[in-house]
């Protein structure tokens, strides 16, 4: 904090002027005009490397900004990243076509000597499911506490009796069904999770800097004194941004490096440089959250409890962690007054399906109105002391 202090206060005016220098009266020299907004981008670089070396010397914000939301990328990439390898254990009772039927890419059979002994192991939850098999009777009882297993075994095995029925009679079929997925099927599943956990992170570290500055600022009196200081105000916004553009591209290039490393193997399409202004647009739009935010708070605790408030929720809400096309239609609508579900939407285009620019214009134009919108409100609330 002092040292954004003796940035912000190191010079001093009179009559419209910037005063250069320091020390004795007579080492004074009244400037104006392009000196003067020339002294204010220098202020305003100074009060942005202050801001810069106070935040890397906050271990809690450099844990949260960087290694928090990376924490939650390595986790989920490792998890995903060979989901499709993944085969469902099946328990298998007997045998008979059905059972010398069931695909081996998709299910690992273990079998049991008698129906009693598999049915303990589902009822254990050891086992998901398991096939009896008796002439031509067939039976499959799941363990209904884990639904997607039991789908996917109820569809398999439903398709695998429908195949064997229809070859029994001796038709051919009259329709057949090709599968297949519309991206490049060599992508891994660490392509479409980076883009939302990459929108988070911004996200977080945009909305907690600007909201935990702020007060923190107004508790100490420095808003106070920037206020009293020849400090142009747009010259401590532009700081404030400027700082938060800057962590948004280390928290990219830090976050894509890694996933770009062979464990992950996220692959950048030929737009991938699109995303840097879906950055830029979403790092102002959580900004104006923090400013609206820590123009409200009047402690560091109340504003981090209120930006947990409007960014956790926003994250579930919005697609960072799973696939929100399969919420219900109301929940949907409400998730795309959110900019986090803009910014995902734009960043998983252009990461992960190859689009172009044309898939980016709607999301900065709602992320840049959004970011005026509150910024507005912010304006409307800010005060530069608790009096």
């Amino acid at each position: 904090m002092s040292e954004t202090a003796a940035a912000a206060t190191g010079a001093a005016g009179a009559d419209g002027g910037q005063v250069v220098g320091g020390g004795a009266a007579s080492g004074w020299a009244v400037t104006s005009g392009p000196v003067v907004r020339a002294a204010a981008w220098r202020q305003t670089a100074t009060l942005a490397v202050a801001m810069l070396r106070g935040f890397f010397r906050d271990r809690t914000a450099l844990f949260f900004t960087f290694f928090f939301p990376l924490m939650f990328l390595v986790i989920f990439g490792l998890i995903f990243n060979n989901a499709g390898a993944t085969k469902t254990t099946l328990g298998v009772v007997g045998s008979g076509p059905i059972i010398s039927a069931l695909p081996a890419q998709a299910l690992e059979l273990t079998t049991y000597p008698d129906e009693a002994t598999a049915l303990a192991k589902v009822r254990a939850g050891d086992l998901p499911g398991v096939l009896i098999e008796s002439g031509s009777t067939l039976t499959l009882r799941y363990a209904a506490s884990d639904q997607v297993k039991a789908a996917v075994l109820s569809g398999i095995v439903g398709s695998v009796v429908d195949g064997v029925n229809v070859a029994a009679s001796g038709r051919a079929p009259t329709f057949t069904l090709a599968r297949a997925q519309v991206e490049d099927a060599s992508l891994k599943a660490i392509q479409f999770i980076t883009p939302g956990i990459l929108s988070w992170g911004v996200a977080t570290s945009a909305a907690f800097g600007a909201a935990l500055t702020l007060v923190s600022w107004r508790r100490s009196q420095l808003l106070r004194r920037l206020r009293l200081a020849p400090v142009p105000v747009w010259a401590v916004v532009g700081a404030r941004v400027g700082v938060s553009l800057v962590v948004a591209l280390v928290q990219a290039t830090l976050f894509v490096g890694i996933a770009l490393t062979p464990p992950f193997g996220l692959r950048l399409t030929g737009s991938w440089y699109l995303a840097l202004p879906l950055l830029v647009a979403g790092t102002l739009a959580f900004l104006s959250i923090g400013l609206l935010v820590g123009s409200v708070a009047r402690t560091e605790e109340a504003a981090s409890a209120m930006a947990n408030f409007v960014v956790l929720p926003m994250a579930f809400l919005s697609g960072t962690f799973f696939d929100i096309t399969a919420a219900p239609g109301w929940l949907q609508a409400i998730s795309k007054v959110f900019p986090l579900r803009w910014m995902n939407d734009g960043m998983l285009d252009v990461l992960a399906r190859g689009r172009g620019v044309e898939a980016i214009g709607i999301p900065i134009l709602v992320l840049l109105g959004f970011a005026a919108v509150v910024s507005l409100l912010g304006a409307r609330f800010f005060r530069w002391d608790d009096a």
